[in-house]
This record gives structure tokens, C-alpha cells and sequence, in this order.
């Protein structure tokens, strides 16, 4: 994982564009889609790879089909956030697989969880057995999702530079 901006060209854009619409796309089609050959792509893509602007490929599951159809935002205040309490809070939300992300935040609660569970019992279970259980916890909100609006894995990539004259 690379904690600077990586340097990137208009090829490499194009590149993770593509692979963010489609990341099963055959390299020889890639390649014509950005107009290099099958080899220089996959250079490249090796190289995004190795720089860790490209962190992996996922195949995109629909949490309806598979009987995941409750989505909750959970805010968590902690009693304390010294260094060793939000350790240990991280290490125990990190494996409950229910909880998609969690994330550190500033202003009025600690943490923000999404968590995605079958039913509202499959919920109750994981808030009072698993996050409300934390004795550094100090309580609780939950915001349950009545309709996703929009929700997209893609990062928002910077414009093309601009070719430089030659």
C-alpha cells in the first residue's frame, strides 16, 4: 500500500479506468482499448500493481440475492480513545465479517460501522453481542438503510494530464 501520490500518466489512467468498469478484461482487450500492445499493458499493470495504486480485483456481489438485505450504519462512541483502547476496538471489529467497513472519525462519536446482515434478530445479535459487548464502548447509534441511492466501488480518478507537446 503506497502512502504517497503515485505519478501517473494518461495511459495509466485509462488503465484503471477500464479495470474499475471491468477488472475480468483480457489484457489483449485492455491493451487495444488504451492503444499499447498485450506486453507494455501488462507492464504497466504490473507495475500499478507493485506501487499499490491497483490493491486487488473483487468480483461485485449482489448482499440482496445472497439474504443480506439489511444495511445499518452504526455510530460507536468509545469511554476513551487513548492509543491502547482504539487498538483493541479495532482488533475486535476486524474479524466479525458482518462489518463491511469501519472507519476512525472526528466530531461527535468515534467510529462509523456498515454492517449488512439478514434481519433485524441477525443485527441485535451482532450490536448487543459483539459491539455493545466492548467494555471500552460507551454506546451506541444505529441508522438503518431504507433505500441505497447510489453505492460504487470506484474511486474517482484525477483528470488526464495533458499530452506534452513534442
Amino acid at each position: 500500500m503506497t502512502n504517497s501520490i503515485v505519478n501517473l500518466d494518461a495511459i495509466d489512467l485509462s488503465i484503471l479506468a477500464a479495470l474499475q468498469e471491468t477488472a475480468r478484461l483480457p489484457v489483449v482487450e485492455l491493451a487495444r482499448r488504451v492503444n499499447l500492445s498485450p506486453t507494455p499493458c501488462t507492464l504497466r499493470i504490473r507495475r500499478l500493481e507493485q506501487l499499490g495504486v491497483i490493491t486487488g480485483y473483487h468480483a461485485r456481489l449482489d448482499a440482496r440475492a445472497l439474504g443480506q438485505a439489511l444495511m445499518v450504519f452504526v455510530t460507536v462512541k468509545l469511554k476513551s480513545t487513548d492509543e491502547a483502547t482504539l487498538k483493541a476496538f479495532n482488533a475486535a471489529v476486524k474479524p466479525v465479517e458482518e462489518i463491511l467497513e469501519c472507519h476512525m472519525v472526528g466530531g461527535g462519536f468515534d467510529y462509523l460501522l456498515k454492517i449488512r446482515v439478514r434481519d433485524m434478530g441477525e443485527y441485535r445479535a451482532i450490536l448487543g453481542g459483539v459491539i455493545g459487548g466492548l467494555p471500552m464502548v460507551e454506546g451506541t447509534h444505529s441508522y438503518f438503510v431504507m433505500e441505497e441511492v447510489k453505492e460504487s466501488p470506484r474511486l474517482p480518478l484525477p483528470a488526464k494530464p495533458k499530452d506534452r507537446a513534442r
